[in-house]
């Protein structure tokens, strides 16, 4: 299984808290949906015979640009790789893009799968995020696409912001619920150096984001869609079942994927591949035929760590026998011998072949895989 990420880098206006690539002029668009195919045309090559079961454009704001763009960026890839009979095809959107004709739109042309940017039903925290839409927006938007047959939607919702409160997280949780929307991703507020937040941090105009807060909100997620039927498949993401999204699964488990536009990366299991997060210097290399791209060859120790952060982070865990099989039995008994104190701590269990993390290991997934790294190189 492989997957295509398309970065389109543009937005209306930068929230607070994103640190993400992109522009708020779109003064070059036309240029750079161009060099997005004649990227593509570059790369056709880097995921060899893989087939391309998923297509996902993120960003940035996807949904800033027209259908016809998309499409031709579809087409360009459906005539260069070979693909699943029915890929899973998402576009990150802004509620405020989504108008019925613009929906129908993207409908038409193959996108099967949404991934809304709601972030809050609450316009008080939408305003301090300096979010484009309002609550009734994401409320109509969300309702359109299925009215139009998209069912397979996540909605984004972000916790840990300052004025939130336990009750009014539970609300917004209550509000998805009531969507019946399939998935949802959600995330803690976090501080970024070089965003508007980070800043004001920094010069202590907002205090630091409270740890506490934020954990308690992430037990009232976690604890909420349990008892709603959700799968908490991923850390940050949670799926009726049939739902799980495809794309960043196949992230997390490691398989091959082909970044497209500035600031994307590629992975081909030996090698990371990123490109410039700059768009006029994307577009001179780009329009120079020349791959605006820096390369990483991976050693077995950097893999093994990648595998250990990523995997802590899904409900399936680490695989013992791909442990071994991908990186050795030095390595696997390495690893199995260090886990033992978070077994004993109850933070992680051994399980029919994996170590998972139990519903308090998950409050603190990234420092147990961390922990873990080995920085040696062992020889399979």
């Amino acid at each position: 299984m492989a997957g295509i990420y398309i970065h389109i880098p543009f937005c209306k206006q930068a929230c607070h808290y994103c640190d993400f690539h992109f522009s708020t002029s779109l003064k070059y668009k036309d240029e750079m949906m161009e060099a997005l195919v004649r990227e593509i045309e570059m790369r056709k090559f880097y995921l060899g015979d893989k087939e391309v079961k998923t297509i996902y454009f993120g960003g940035g704001t996807p949904s800033i640009v027209p259908a016809r763009d998309i499409e031709k960026i579809l087409q360009t890839i459906y005539d260069r790789f070979q693909l699943s009979a029915v890929p899973e095809i998402t576009l990150e959107a802004n509620p405020d893009d989504l108008s019925k004709e613009h929906l129908s739109a993207l409908h038409q042309i193959g996108i099967n799968r949404l991934s809304i940017g709601v972030q809050s039903f609450i316009d008080r925290d939408l305003i301090w995020m300096n979010r484009a839409h309002h609550k009734d927006e994401a409320l109509t938007s969300i309702k359109r696409a299925q009215d139009i047959g998209i069912e397979n939607i996540s909605i984004d919702l972000i916790y840990g912001t300052p004025n939130l409160s336990d009750r009014e997280w539970l609300d917004n949780i209550q509000q998805a619920l009531e969507l019946e929307v399939p998935h949802i991703s959600s995330y803690a507020l976090t501080v970024e150096k070089g965003t508007a937040l980070g800043n004001w941090v920094e010069k202590k105009k907002q205090k630091p984001m409270d740890e506490e807060q934020a954990a308690s909100q992430f037990e009232i997620l976690m604890e909420e869609l349990a008892s709603n039927g959700f799968d908490h498949y991923e850390i940050s993401n949670f799926a009726k079942p049939g739902y799980y999204s495809k794309h960043n699964s196949s992230y997390w488990e490691g398989s091959k994927y082909l970044g497209i536009g500035p600031s994307a990366h590629s992975f081909n299991k030996t090698s990371r591949e990123w490109n410039v997060a700059n768009n006029q210097k994307y577009l001179n290399d780009i329009y120079s035929e020349v791959l605006p791209s820096q390369t990483e060859q991976l050693k077995l120790n950097d893999r093994f760590n990648e595998y250990l952060m990523l995997s802590f982070r899904t409900s399936k865990g680490v695989n013992t026998t791909y442990l071994e099989d991908e990186f050795g039995s030095a390595m696997l008994t390495h690893f199995e011998k260090n886990a033992q104190e978070y077994i004993s701590k109850k933070w992680v269990i051994f399980e029919n072949g994996f170590y998972k993390t139990t519903r308090e290991g998950k409050l603190m997934a990234d420092k147990i895989a961390s922990e873990l790294f080995t920085l040696e190189n062992f020889e399979r």
